[in-house]
């Protein structure tokens, strides 16, 4: 498995690369603009050009997209709807010029209207926003904790929304194993991992899960409140994640860590992942 964090761009993308060295990076994670707006500007094309140029040099791969915070694709507002579309169009544009492999989003809120509805505009705008862009970045619905309205915290949800795209090989997953477990999934036992996974490939097929989320939770099995904590410190537990980074359906995949920020703390978080390996 390779290891990676969510690197901050503040600054501007020449600061990625020395913030993914400094951390042992081998995969990243990037918002390729302001996450809490919806104003942007284009990409300069000599930061894309530099940016490209010290990832390969030193080997980080694959480099992740992540959506913006504010774009609710599942939204029944009919004005938040277009704009999330426009902003996930916008966004696989910019992952493209980027060379990125992925980008994540968020599957959405149903902010108090009926869930299948919900689920049927988030395929909606994927078909929407596919049908814009022709690109080889791949798109991955992140699953949710369930706190609040949000949708996607079930494997079984995700599946209907795949049911109703027009071009499913687009598309595929990213599994938060904090979110997971938020959700209701005991990922931290042997016996759970096993079941979820079986799950997961029942109804959706491992081959669509391209990503992991390395996160630990803070809060219960089952809360549906969604808190990222420290590898091996929280519920999931030590133990848990030695199962989950070696696990046979899981180790080609990349692994991400968005735990509490600071250089001390990922210092210790990337030790402690690659300490689980076997």
């Amino acid at each position: 498995m390779r290891f990676g964090f969510h690197i901050s761009i503040s600054g501007g993308l020449s600061k990625v690369a020395q913030r993914a060295v400094d951390r042992n990076c081998q995969t990243i994670q990037i918002f390729s603009r302001n996450p809490r707006g919806w104003k942007y500007g284009p990409l300069s094309p000599d930061g894309v050009r530099l940016f490209q140029t010290a990832l390969r040099r030193l080997d980080i791969s694959p480099v992740v997209v992540h959506m913006p915070y504010l774009p609710n694709p599942a939204s029944p507002d009919a004005d938040l709807y277009r704009r999330s579309i426009d902003s996930l169009t916008e966004e696989l544009r910019r992952a493209q010029q980027l060379g990125a492999t992925f980008v994540v989003i968020h599957v959405g809120k149903h902010m108090g209207s009926p869930i299948e509805q919900a689920l049927k505009r988030v395929a909606a705008a994927i078909n929407q926003t596919l049908e814009q862009v022709e690109t080889e970045v791949l798109l991955l619905l992140e699953g949710t904790a369930g706190q609040g309205t949000e949708i996607g915290h079930s494997f079984s949800q995700i599946r209907d929304i795949f049911a109703q795209l027009e071009n499913p090989n687009r598309v595929g997953v990213c599994l938060d194993t904090a979110h997971t477990f938020e959700a209701g999934y005991d990922i931290s036992t042997d016996e759970g991992l096993e079941k979820t996974l079986e799950e997961f490939g029942q109804l959706l097929g491992l081959d669509r899960l391209h990503l992991l989320h390395l996160n630990d939770s803070k809060t219960p099995l089952g809360s549906h409140v969604d808190r990222h904590w420290h590898i091996g410190e929280g519920e999931i537990g030590r133990e848990g994640f030695r199962r989950i980074i070696n696990h046979p359906k899981l180790r080609g995949l990349s692994g991400i860590m968005e735990t509490p920020a600071g250089e001390a703390e990922d210092a210790k978080n990337m030790r402690t992942v690659r300490d689980l390996v076997l």
